[in-house]
């Protein structure tokens, strides 16, 4: 696990075990926020570790930004804590991810992994948490997943976008159109520094850079996925749309990026074909 410090209060925490997937901790006068956690139990209680003996604090709050397990199964670690999320993850966690839990516990080291179900949602606009000498704003950008918000600590100015920003825009289980318009949403939004849920830190000069990048990405994707579903062979022409025709390298989150890719492909193909048919 690799630990980064972003701001005097902030850590970001990355996964040697899976897919680069990031955490961060801010630290407040009256107590820790962890935002998401990570994958594997004993990252987490790594993590844990650093917080309670070398930061001298306590976790009063965690945040699930979705309902993903690579971003949710440690909560239950942090006992006594509250856990905020958005109210779509809440009844996310309490069926598919509850039956995911189940299934994954098969692993030994699952095996102290317990479901724990957020006791403060929002939805709609924004929510606001004051802790101490911090404000954190939480958002919903739905497209990653219906549920997927972001955090923005205001006074570090530092967003930690979960994967609504991430190496390559996934929407296999969220929603073309509505990633397209979150992402737009986080455009001009000063921020110092940008903490993705998977992947290298983004720095203040790069933000809007990689926005546009991620936005272009989606659009570039949807124009080669329905030229290919007009071509005599769609399969063939599905099968042809490479990452880097749609702006993206294929080398990043060590080459994992381009089965993401592929997976965009075939999805937003079957969004198209849908549409057609209604």
């Amino acid at each position: 696990m690799q630990r980064e410090r972003v701001a005097d209060d902030i850590y970001v925490f990355t996964s040697d075990l899976y897919a680069q997937v990031t955490a961060g901790v801010v630290v407040t006068s009256e107590g820790a926020v962890v935002i998401d956690t990570l994958a594997y139990p004993e990252e987490t209680l790594l993590m844990k570790r650093f917080i309670e003996s070398r930061l001298g604090t306590t976790v009063r709050y965690v945040i699930n930004t979705h309902f993903h397990a690579d971003h949710s199964t440690g909560t239950c670690f942090f006992k006594g804590a509250r856990v905020i999320s958005h109210a779509l993850c809440r009844e996310l966690l309490n069926t598919r991810g509850r039956s995911s839990l189940e299934k994954s516990k098969a692993a030994n080291e699952m095996r102290d992994v317990e479901l724990v179900l957020p006791d403060i949602v929002f939805s709609g606009g924004m929510f606001t948490l004051h802790i101490g000498n911090k404000t954190f704003q939480f958002w919903s950008t739905p497209g990653h997943s219906i549920d997927s918000i972001v955090c923005h600590v205001k006074e570090d100015r530092v967003l930690f976008a979960a994967d609504t920003l991430m190496p390559i825009p996934y929407f296999v289980d969220g929603n073309y159109d509505d990633f397209v318009i979150s992402l737009t949403g986080l455009r001009n939004g000063n921020y110092e520094n940008v903490v993705q849920g998977h992947g290298e830190i983004i720095l203040r000069g790069e933000v809007e850079e990689k926005i546009q990048a991620d936005i272009d990405y989606l659009h570039k994707l949807r124009a080669a996925v329905d030229a290919a579903l007009t071509n005599p062979f769609p399969e063939a022409a599905l099968e042809a749309i490479d990452i880097e025709s749609c702006g993206k390298s294929r080398i990043l989150l060590n080459g994992a990026i381009a089965h993401l890719h592929r997976q965009n492909v075939l999805t937003l193909a079957a969004q198209r074909r849908e549409l057609v048919q209604l």
